[in-house]
């Protein structure tokens, strides 16, 4: 394969681990927003009953959700702001991890722990970014 034969394997493999988790938070985003946000965000009012959470504030999270996720995703995908989208990414893990945890939901904790590690690993080796818009510059690199 020509397009990776002259890069380090780390790269390709950044590439090809950014590439992956971006297309999962995209279509996560993606499928929420065609399935009907207003849906997904009333099936979490329902999901985060007899929590502390006040259902204004989880309808309101439910419904800003799927576009955040579709924007982290897609901006992992293309390697814009890759930076920024995985720190954007991580916070939004915490707040996840911390809802979940309320819910004693502790199998979708465990998954939720793996999506950060793998958001730990990219933001820990951003200088392997690879086939990315902002591969070429120091947009988003240095900040």
């Amino acid at each position: 394969m020509a397009v990776f034969g002259t890069v380090p394997a780390q790269k390709q493999a950044y590439a090809l681990l950014r590439l992956a988790i971006g297309a999962d938070m995209f279509l996560h985003g993606a499928t929420r927003i065609g399935a009907g946000v207003g849906n997904f965000a009333t099936k979490m009012v329902s999901d985060f009953q007899g929590t502390v959470l006040p259902p204004d504030l989880v309808h309101a999270f439910g419904l800003t959700l799927p576009f955040v996720e579709g924007l982290i995703g897609l901006l992992l995908i293309v390697g814009w702001f890759t930076r920024s989208a995985l720190v954007a990414g991580s916070f939004l893990m915490v707040a996840l991890i911390f809802g979940t945890a309320l819910r004693s939901d502790w199998n979708t904790v465990a998954i939720q722990l793996i999506y950060t590690v793998i958001y730990y690993l990219l933001l820990s080796r951003i200088g392997d970014n690879a086939y990315a818009l902002d591969a070429s510059s120091s947009l988003d690199r240095n900040m």
